[in-house]
């Protein structure tokens, strides 16, 4: 209820020491998806938010607050995993939730699975190696649910992201009132504001060069955010889309991408040296700028005035605009699509 649009929006910010992602369709399961992967991860063995051309969708955050168990740390961080087989087979919320149930335990996961599907149905799975609490999109107020690093349902007072979750919630709380989130509203103000809701101060134009790398949304393991926002109830599940960002989210490019063949422009795909995506590359040769020092703790300080300064020459107050233009031309291509299926524009 709180989108513009009345189509459900799932975002996902991936923090990850490794910097390289890059966007693949994957054939060959029940359902044919598109994921995020690690560079690396040749094989596709591990998808980190995505979705299929059922209209499932899935991301995920690690957790530090549910498991109590002996499980070896060898047979954990399995969520990629996880997430790879629900958009290869899952159609609904609810057959993530059978997926779960029917799994072979320990499952090797601490994470909380956000999911939404084409029927207009969305949760939270906070999820451990053995059980799972479902924080439904229906009973939540004001329509919508943001988890960082822990799990309500876990250990109170374990786990991380409180600050960046409280965070979340306030810069949220005028769009929540107006009922007007778009997939905007996450890449372009979240992803890039360097807000921390402990102290109350909000440094993204403050006009400090130096800030510490500390509890904002955007952290300097920030690799990529991506808004899959799915249809209404009775549209081709074909229609989702996925606004990508690959790379350092305060200097990043936005590209929608679709679930179907043909749906991932080649910047975003695996075509570069050692697979990389083209994007993610010119996106991380930008944050080199914003992380320059490398002695000592250097990496750890942010040269704030390389993203926002008085001169408005910035990263991200040029990309800014940029990236409005490329949703105005995505949210085009999307119509012509809509048209192409239904034979009317919603």
């Amino acid at each position: 209820e709180a989108s513009a649009s009345g189509r459900p929006l799932l975002w996902k910010q991936r923090d990850t020491d490794n910097p390289y992602n890059v966007l693949v369709h994957v054939t060959g399961g029940k359902y044919a998806y598109t994921a995020v992967f690690s560079a690396s991860d040749k094989q596709r063995r591990r998808a980190f938010g995505g979705a299929n051309e059922a209209g499932f969708a899935i991301m995920n955050t690690a957790s530090y607050n549910i498991n109590r168990d002996n499980v070896k740390e060898k047979d954990m961080d399995k969520e990629g995993v996880v997430m790879r087989r629900a958009l290869e087979k899952c159609r609904t919320v609810d057959d993530f939730g059978h997926y779960l149930d029917t799994v072979a335990k320990p499952l090797g996961v601490e994470a909380n699975f956000g999911v939404i599907d084409a029927l207009g149905n969305g949760a939270y799975f906070e999820t451990g190696n053995y059980t799972y609490k479902i924080f439904d999109l229906k009973d939540a107020e004001d329509g919508i649910i943001v988890r960082t690093n822990y799990s309500h349902s876990g250990r109170p007072g374990e786990g991380h992201g409180y600050i960046r979750e409280k965070s979340a919630l306030q810069l949220l709380a005028p769009h929540i009132a107006a009922r007007d989130i778009t997939p905007a509203v996450f890449t372009e103000e979240l992803s890039r504001t360097f807000y921390n809701s402990l102290l109350g101060k909000d440094y993204t134009k403050s006009g400090d060069k130096w800030i510490v790398d500390q509890d904002f949304i955007p952290r300097r393991i920030s690799t990529a955010s991506i808004v899959i926002e799915g249809v209404l109830p009775g549209e081709n599940p074909s229609l989702t889309t996925m606004w990508t960002a690959l790379g350092y989210p305060p200097c990043a490019t936005v590209i929608p991408a679709w679930t179907g063949d043909g749906g991932v422009p080649e910047e975003l795909q695996g075509t570069g040296a050692d697979n990389h995506a083209p994007q993610c590359d010119k996106v991380l040769q930008l944050k080199e700028q914003v992380f320059h020092i490398k002695r000592g703790n250097g990496k750890h300080y942010i040269d704030l005035s390389k993203l926002y300064n008085s001169e408005g020459t910035g990263i991200s107050q040029q990309l800014i605009p940029q990236n409005m233009e490329n949703y105005r031309q995505g949210y085009k291509a999307l119509e012509q699509r809509r048209k192409q299926l239904t034979g009317n524009a919603r």
